[in-house]
């Protein structure tokens, strides 16, 4: 079975949208990977944060 110019333009076609589709796909998961890494490292600042003032509190009373 022989194809013609059209149906192997249209199959080039179809696996290019494929390819777009799986790589926005890939791209939506790593957003997602990176707004959760994103929200540990602002969990991480403000426990930092809290304790540099607790910290920070204490120094002056001995002051």
């Amino acid at each position: 079975m022989a194809f013609g110019v059209q149906e192997i333009t249209l199959a080039i076609i179809i696996g290019t949208l494929a390819a777009i589709v799986y790589s926005l796909r890939i791209l939506v998961l790593m957003e997602r990977r990176i707004a959760r890494i994103e929200m540990h490292i602002e969990r991480v600042v403000d426990k930092v944060v809290r304790e540099e003032i607790k910290i920070e509190r204490a120094v002056k009373r001995r002051h």
